[in-house]
Parts: structure tokens; C-alpha cells; sequence
């Protein structure tokens, strides 16, 4: 059978924190997968914010987000926005409601320019907000890609930051291939 890949352990754990109706953010829109599978999730009633500083990725967001029948289809916000502002920009109403929030870190496949990627000052500034937005039980995934330019030093900011989260706000955990230093991998916290 074999061990899930680091993006469907994610949406596994997030499947397992989410109800229709609820409030979920997609830090890094992309391709708009983890936008679908957070939007699937929530159903009509729900709300999905996507984050992206690209256009392109907001597009192909949309695009993906087209598969969903219009009943069916949640409120989803694309916003062309860096993650670091999302409790900024999101309703106020959402802090302390979100019942996820998903990172898939590194850069667009498939883009023209691969330059353009996430970097730890802005990740960590994200993160912050995203456990601002968190209710209690809610959880964050975050997939590292160590193996690209500045993925190894983001991932390490990454870590560091989740592991000095005090245990009374949080619990984290890493899921990885041990034996395959530069694979994605995952780190999940849920808040208390």
C-alpha cells in the first residue's frame, strides 16, 4: 500500500478538522488544488480565501475551481495578495474562526519564472497570522520543499518556528522520508 504522498496526508488532516460551512484559507493558491480540495470540503455554505502574488496562479485557481457545480461551489475569495497580509485582509470577522489553513510553499509549477518563490521572512509573517485566524482544534499544513534554491533555508525557518511554539498553543508534528533529505515534507500544527 505505501505511505500518502505529503500533499494528501495534508488534505487527510485538514479532511479530518473541516465541516461544511466552516472558514478555510489557502495560503498559496498555486494551481488552485489545494483551493479545490478546501472548497469540496466546505461545501456551498463555506468560505475559501486563496492567497497568491501571481495572477497566473489566481487563474489557474479559477480555472480549477470551474470543475465544481455553481450549487455546490462555496464563497471563494482569490485574492492577488502575499500570505503575510491574510489576517489583514480577510473579513474580521474570521480571526479566530478559520478552521484551517493550507501553505504549499516553494513556486509555481510549470511558471515561466521559477525566481519567484516563497521566502522565509514572508512564510513565518504568514504563519503567524495564520495561527491569529486559527480557532482552537483548527490546524495549518505546511509542505517544504527543500530540494529548490532557498527551499532548505525556508524549510529550516519553518521548523524552527513551529518547534518554538509553546505546547499550551499548539502541537506540531513532521511527516517526512527520512531517508530523502531534499523530498517535500510536511509539518502540521494544530492549536489548542
Amino acid at each position: 500500500m505505501g505511505f500518502l504522498s505529503m500533499l494528501s496526508m495534508a488534505h487527510k488532516w485538514i479532511a479530518e478538522r473541516t465541516a461544511p460551512g466552516d472558514i478555510v484559507i489557502d495560503a498559496t493558491a498555486g494551481g488552485g488544488v489545494d483551493t479545490l480540495a478546501l472548497a469540496t470540503l466546505v461545501g456551498p455554505k463555506g468560505t475559501v480565501y486563496a492567497f497568491d502574488i501571481q495572477q497566473e496562479a489566481l487563474d489557474r485557481t479559477e480555472a480549477r475551481l470551474s470543475a465544481l457545480e455553481v450549487d455546490k461551489r462555496p464563497s471563494v475569495k482569490l485574492l492577488l495578495e502575499s500570505h503575510a497580509n491574510m489576517a489583514k485582509v480577510v473579513a474580521p470577522d474570521v480571526i479566530g474562526k478559520a478552521s484551517a489553513v493550507m501553505f504549499n510553499l516553494g513556486y509555481l509549477p510549470g511558471s515561466s519564472d521559477l525566481t519567484i518563490i516563497t521566502e522565509p521572512a514572508s512564510t513565518i509573517a504568514a504563519l503567524d497570522a495564520a495561527m491569529l485566524l486559527l480557532r482552537p482544534g483548527g490546524i495549518v499544513t505546511c509542505v517544504l520543499y527543500p530540494g529548490h534554491s532557498g527551499g532548505s533555508d525556508e524549510a529550516a525557518a519553518v521548523e524552527k518556528w513551529a518547534a518554538g511554539l509553546p505546547q499550551a498553543a499548539a502541537q506540531t508534528v513532521i511527516y517526512r522520508q527520512l531517508q530523502r533529505s531534499a523530498a517535500p515534507y510536511l509539518v502540521a500544527i494544530e492549536k489548542r
